[in-house]
């Protein structure tokens, strides 16, 4: 009590000796931010912080996998709502953005060139946010100042027209690219550069000029497309950017590659990236049924010489012969990006610790008696045999293997730093090459798609690799199936099917199925040898492959996505809370998403 005593002496003595005028300019304060270049700096990569994407686990509820069985959301199985489907429109991150625009205006420590990159890259992440809503639901309120929250009335403001939207956006976005830098060194890079801006600009016009929004196929917005997209390979080019030209599955670990368009960096301890999610069991326990792979996956990549893999499923379960040939197409000689992109049963597990003396992961299956199931079995993995463990079960057997970070261990699982690539070249080329087709430029669509095939390490045949497709809508289709396969586990999927208006694609699997290595004798498990792999053909001669028609095992989960919804509708929270706002006329409203 005494101590106390003597420091509130001291600290009121201190006080009555200064002036109460003192401004301690050192300290952080809203308008101290502003008379500092790093503190203005920091603004800005703050905003970086809350909107640069990260690697997607996005697999789920397409074409490419799912996350275990009965994931399957109500709105794929068709049970979709006005409240399920709901979108709130959060204008956080513009606030943040126009308010740092705003002060940017009246910033006097930084020259009119300093600011120049500043603004440029504000503005780009203005177009990349506003896009997002744009293509959820149509045109959204513009708000392009910070707003005054003590103006109620203010707040409250209409839908602009998907078309003001977007021609504020390509404003944005054009003032972006004459503003940043063609690249940024050292420390800066991975900031938005003016190849970025241009790469973004031609996948927004590209969904902008696809059927989602043009089903009548303007072909003016095909060309202002085409043209945005042409730009950006060429001056992505002219500053040394291209395709890969090592491994396709090295573009994940050679980083700062130039194949990078737009980056974020993953750097442990500071910026580490939790694989927990995408990673096959035995190295996680948590999430790790993620993005698993499902048959129309497994069945995209071509054969090594660019041919289709093609599969009769009478055949495969009628015909032995038929079955062991088919189990070594599927397993040698495929599209690398096959091996890449999908871990397999019976390959080698990218883990450094959880398997030893050199064994693989035999997520492969037997069947075993259950009376209480219709069909009078059921599948048991075979990594209970194997490591005396119950997990891989009621799964596709097949896992995301693009991008993992071979390094981790059990222990470490939540210290990947493998960088996500947002944009990468492939995509501007491909972007590209189908607006080309779309404008009847056969030649260069098809160059396109022969170049990533080339890149790839598919075989040249006749110098068009496997590619057969010559008339417009053929090549539209190769298009399709090459987006599936370059981009597979990289979030583009769900994307590229709704802006084709291409459900039907999935309501066509109807189920989510796959293709189970099942050994043929199970006597042959309690000697068998767990270092060997499927590219071993004795091995491959222990099983068989059997097609599960849904894996499932629940057949209320299948595909069935209403064709006549493809924007999304506004919350009702956001219309309860601003009554000028709305709802899309497919919801019952009055917007017109296309106009």
């Amino acid at each position: 009590m005494k101590r106390k005593n003597i420091i509130c002496s001291l600290a009121l003595a201190i006080l009555c000796g200064c002036s109460l005028d003192y401004e301690n300019s050192g300290t952080i304060t809203p308008d101290n931010v502003w008379k500092d270049k790093t503190m203005i700096s920091s603004f800005l990569t703050d905003i970086y912080g809350r909107m640069l994407p990260g690697w997607p686990v996005s697999a789920n509820n397409t074409d490419e996998g799912m996350n275990g069985p009965t994931s399957m959301s109500e709105y794929v199985r068709g049970q979709i709502t006005i409240d399920n489907c709901g979108q709130k429109l959060d204008y956080g991150n513009i606030d943040r953005i126009n308010f740092f625009l705003d002060q940017l205006e009246t910033v006097t420590v930084l020259t009119d060139e300093e600011k120049k990159p500043l603004r440029g890259q504000a503005l780009f992440w203005r177009a990349w946010d506003y896009w997002g809503k744009i293509f959820s639901v149509g045109g959204v309120p513009l708000i392009l100042h910070f707003q005054d929250v003590t103006d109620v009335p203010s707040l409250f403001v209409t839908r602009n027209s998907t078309s003001e939207c977007v021609e504020q956006i390509v404003k944005d976005l054009d003032e972006a690219i004459a503003s940043l830098p063609d690249t940024w060194e050292g420390k800066d890079y991975g900031r938005i550069d003016k190849g970025c801006a241009m790469a973004f600009k031609g996948r927004m016009l590209l969904q902008y000029a696809s059927p989602l929004f043009n089903p009548n196929s303007d072909q003016s917005r095909w060309e202002t497309a085409y043209s945005a997209n042409k730009a950006a390979v060429d001056f992505l080019q002219s500053v040394g950017k291209g395709l890969y030209e090592g491994d396709f599955a090295d573009i994940w670990y050679d980083e700062q590659n130039r194949e990078v368009v737009m980056v974020n960096q993953y750097i442990y301890p500071d910026h580490k990236l939790d694989q927990k999610s995408i990673r096959p069991e035995p190295l996680t326990k948590d999430g790790a049924n993620n993005n698993q792979a499902i048959f129309p996956l497994l069945m995209a990549f071509p054969k090594g010489d660019g041919s289709k893999l093609e599969l009769d499923v009478n055949r495969l379960a009628n015909d032995p012969t038929y079955n062991e040939q088919f189990m070594t197409d599927f397993y040698m000689n495929r599209d690398p990006r096959f091996y890449a992109t999908i871990f397999c049963p019976g390959t080698e597990y990218p883990c450094s610790d959880v398997l030893t003396d050199d064994m693989k992961y035999w997520n492969a299956w037997k069947l075993m008696a259950d009376e209480g199931s219709s069909t009078g079995y059921k599948y048991v993995t075979l990594i209970q045999d194997q490591l005396n463990k119950g997990i891989g079960g009621n799964s596709s057997g097949y896992y995301q293997k693009k991008g993992l970070d071979p390094d981790l261990t059990q222990a470490t699982v939540y210290d990947a730093d493998i960088d996500w690539i947002e944009i990468r070249f492939a995509e501007v080329l491909m972007n590209y090459g189908e607006c080309a087709n779309e404008l009847g430029k056969s030649g260069e669509a098809l160059q396109v798609l022969y170049d990533i095939r080339k890149r790839a390490g598919i075989e040249s045949g006749t110098g068009n690799y496997g590619i057969t497709a010559t008339s417009q809508s053929d090549i539209r289709e190769a298009y399709i199936n090459e987006r599936f396969i370059e981009f597979a586990y990289e979030g583009k999927r769900w994307a590229d099917l709704r802006r084709w208006k291409r459900y039907d694609i999935l309501n066509n699997l109807k189920y989510r199925a796959s293709l189970y290595p099942v050994i043929k004798d199970q006597s042959n498990i309690a000697g068998f040898d767990w270092t060997k792999e499927m590219y071993d053909p004795e091995v491959r001669k222990l099983f068989r492959f059997e097609y599960v028609e849904c894996v499932d095992m629940d057949k209320q989960y299948m595909f069935n996505l209403d064709l006549n919804h493809w924007f999304y509708s506004i919350h009702k929270e956001v219309i309860d809370r601003n009554s000028k706002i709305e709802q899309n006329a497919e919801w019952g409203g009055t917007f017109d998403p296309l106009k």
